[in-house]
């Protein structure tokens, strides 16, 4: 008799929106947006907020795996500007790392 090994369901990352104290957006990907953030008001997490700090954490969106929240992040990033604040306009401020 054959037993079936059940494989561990990848960690989700999430692709997330951070605005910045100069009004930009800042595109970036995690495990943890909520860690990350922290990071990036520490001035610890990407060197775009040397400049000008983050602000607030406006948009996140859960994805299965790293992969696919890289997919999404590259398309993400082409976005005009109208359309990353029309994404952060549209979040509701929960994550599922909030739950």
């Amino acid at each position: 008799m054959t037993e079936s090994i059940a494989l561990p369901s990848p960690k989700p990352w999430f692709v997330y929106l951070v605005r910045a104290a100069n009004g930009s957006l800042y595109c970036g990907i995690s495990d943890n947006p909520q860690r990350r953030f922290a990071a990036h008001q520490k001035g610890t997490g990407a060197r775009y907020f040397k400049t000008s700090p983050a602000v607030a954490l406006v948009y996140v969106e859960q994805w299965p795996d790293k992969g696919e929240a890289l997919r999404q992040e590259r398309l993400v990033k082409k976005l005009r500007k109208r359309a990353k604040e029309a994404l952060a306009a549209s979040w509701q401020g929960v994550s599922p790392c909030d739950a």
